[in-house]
């Protein structure tokens, strides 16, 4: 931690766009791991007298990161750009990287070729990679993170992030819980087409929950699934609940999250899904811990 966190606190994690500074860093970090050979863990440079690995095929690793990300510049071909590519594209080489990088040790000195042999420790190296590599996010203000499994995952607010990340759904409908844990997946996404899904799926495991209480119809069950969690002391509040269900349902019909009609209005902002989701998922959130 440096001295302006532990006087100021961190910094809000707020964009998502990785601009040229923090592109420059992570650049700069991915050179370095080339140059001390720490992704020979996967593309090695071997001994020419065949007796181990010695470093980084650098060759080697240019190639398989750019078949998986064609959409990279392709020249200079042993090299990154200096402007950074697309976010997307930047998100998906640090998985990349994770996947192959590892702690180069040194384990015995070829005189005649003058270098080293070297080991790998893989899990050592992925989760130095991966401090390193948050680091930078974070000191960016950026709103992703690499997690322990080598995936990056865009980050929540606060008020939601403890509620949505921990969430682990066993409502007794095995339907239900398919249908949470997918709107969960996606809204933790970087990709906004993905987190746009996140919203659909939301809305529908709330039009699913709604027919979990008992009555005769879907009115009848939304009424008794709000008296339950509103209990016979609150009115006020469970008119509040009731008019919060109406206006979720009219934000379901009218904007382009359930249906697509060309009178619906697409969501196109990353904060509106955002407010989206975090509103719905409150209320979902609150009823299911009722329910258990």
């Amino acid at each position: 931690m440096y001295f302006s966190e532990t006087e100021e606190g961190e910094r809000p994690r707020d964009q998502e766009e990785i601009y040229e500074v923090a592109w420059g860093g992570i650049r700069a970090l991915i050179h370095a791991r080339i140059n001390d050979g720490s992704f020979g863990a996967n593309y090695p440079a071997m001994c020419e007298d065949g007796h181990g690995r010695t470093g980084c095929d650098e060759s080697d690793f240019w190639s398989a990161l750019r078949a998986e990300i064609p959409s990279l510049p392709k020249k200079p071909s042993l090299d990154l750009p200096e402007e950074p590519p697309q976010t997307l594209d930047i998100l998906d080489m640090i998985e990349f990287c994770w996947r192959c990088v590892g702690k180069p040790i040194q384990i015995d000195y070829h005189s005649h070729f003058q270098h080293y042999h070297i080991r790998f420790e893989i899990e050592a190296g992925q989760e130095k990679f991966r401090n390193d590599i948050n680091r930078i996010l974070q000191r960016n203000s950026l709103i992703y993170e690499l997690t322990k499994e080598g995936c990056i995952n865009r980050l929540v607010y606060p008020v939601l992030h403890a509620a949505i990340e921990s969430s682990e759904f066993r409502t007794g409908d095995t339907i239900l819980d398919s249908m949470l844990e997918k709107a969960k997946r996606k809204f933790l996404d970087p990709d906004g087409t993905t987190r746009r899904e996140a919203l659909e799926a939301l809305w529908d495991a709330w039009e699913r929950l709604k027919t979990l209480s008992s009555g005769r119809n879907k009115k009848a069950q939304t009424t008794s699934l709000l008296d339950k969690i509103a209990g016979s002391s609150s009115s006020k509040f469970r008119d509040v609940l009731e008019r919060e269900a109406r206006e979720l349902n009219c934000i379901g019909n009218s904007l382009q999250i359930r249906h697509s009609e060309i009178d619906q209005e697409n969501i196109s902002e990353s904060k509106h899904i955002d407010y989206l989701f975090h509103r719905l998922f409150r209320l979902v959130h609150m009823i299911l811990r009722e329910r258990q």
